[in-house]
């Protein structure tokens, strides 16, 4: 079965550069734009294998999302990776608090980006 992978930013060409990585070695990628958008997918999408989400997005930022969603109980076993330019510390334990399972900094390399994906979803 083809696992799918939630990739919640509000750069295209983001979500384009995770999918060209990804869908290759048999990811479906699904794209949300913003935190509030990708909570409505994971609320309804009970096939979602991981989530990889962006700090800065306008509405609800990343961080909030993971913090909602971690509160919501909602699919609390779901790996999110987090996918960002940020590499502030406080920021990176926030997360790590709020159920993150990893922190890459972009512009990130693709191979590192598929190693960390087929361990989370593995």
């Amino acid at each position: 079965m083809t696992k799918k992978i939630l990739v919640i930013d509000d750069s295209a060409s983001v979500r384009q550069q995770v999918g060209l990585a990804l869908a290759p070695i048999g990811f479906e990628v699904v794209e949300a734009v913003d935190g509030v958008d990708g909570l409505k997918h994971i609320e309804c999408d009970a096939q979602l294998s991981m989530v990889l989400c962006d700090v800065n997005m306008p509405r609800m930022n990343g961080l909030e999302m993971l913090e909602k969603l971690r509160d919501s109980g909602v699919r609390p076993g779901l790996p999110v990776l987090m996918l960002t330019t940020e590499s502030q510390p406080a920021l990176l334990k926030r997360a790590q608090a709020a159920g993150a399972k990893g922190w890459i900094v972009k512009p990130f390399k693709a191979n590192i980006l598929v190693a960390t994906v087929q361990k989370l979803t593995a």
